[in-house]
């Protein structure tokens, strides 16, 4: 077997075929060594592929309160969620708000067919995020139609959470509603290989009755109620504990107390 030296050039090594030991990956990329790779929009991208789109991208880390772009703001760049929680909203004329969504570790927003955002993006927990160009993003999908239909299976994701959302808001009670937003914040943890009990919940109430169209006493009432009935209970840093799925599913589903 030839001896292999580290002074040989690429070429030499390829001359050598199946006796060539396999040229290292750029480990160095931080999107080859990013958490979320594999949950995150970027997941169907190969190790070389994602080398490249790291050349592009920038980590940020945001505070609570801090947005990372307004209602109306240029659209200038994606990004994908590393760590942390955010909620979307859109504002009306007269100040009156609605939370649109929540987005957590490995969550994509940013990509729009419009030149400004439709909708702010707010800190609720402390955010690291990596950021793309959406010129860049644009040329990476027209490079890569699994990239495309990535984005698709996404999209269809987020249609299938709005009906839900029209249903929350237009049939349910507001027990059914807390109900149902807890088994949610359920789910989501679970999908990112977090605990799934009990449920961290970053958003205040006032954040929840945007969302689920509700007052933040009405909030508070039905979260006593799930809790004086045994159903949660409340737990120290911002976490519930579902003390019986059985019945908090039949809550949401509208056949409990």
């Amino acid at each position: 077997m030839p001896e292999y030296s580290a002074d040989r050039s690429t070429s030499d090594i390829q001359d050598m075929g199946d006796y060539a030991p396999a040229l290292p990956r750029d480990v160095s990329s931080p999107c080859l060594n990013c958490d979320v790779r594999t949950r995150a929009v970027c997941a169907v991208l190969s190790d070389e592929e994602l080398t490249g789109l790291s050349k592009t991208t920038q980590t940020n880390t945001y505070d609570v309160g801090e947005t990372l772009f307004f209602e109306g703001d240029e659209a200038g760049a994606c990004f994908i969620v590393q760590d942390g929680a955010l909620k979307l909203y859109k504002l009306m004329a007269d100040g009156r708000r609605q939370i649109t969504g929540f987005l957590f570790k490995g969550d994509f927003l940013g990509l729009t067919p419009d030149e400004e955002y439709g909708y702010t993006a707010e800190v609720l927990e402390p955010v690291r995020a990596c950021s793309l160009p959406s010129d860049k993003m644009q040329d990476m999908i027209d490079a890569y139609p699994k990239l495309s239909n990535r984005l698709l299976n996404l999209a269809s994701l987020e249609l299938a959470v709005a009906q839900e959302q029209m249903l929350l808001l237009g049939r349910k009670t507001a027990q059914e509603r807390i109900a149902s937003f807890l088994l949610w914040l359920s789910r989501r943890a679970e999908e990112r290989g977090e605990p799934s009990n009990p449920v961290r919940v970053p958003m205040s109430r006032g954040d929840m009755g945007d969302y689920l169209g509700l007052t933040v006493e009405t909030v508070s009432r039905s979260i006593t109620k799930l809790k004086t009935s045994g159903v949660i209970s409340l737990k120290e840093g911002n976490r519930v504990e579902i003390n019986d799925f059985d019945m908090i599913d039949a809550i949401a589903a509208g056949e409990g107390a």
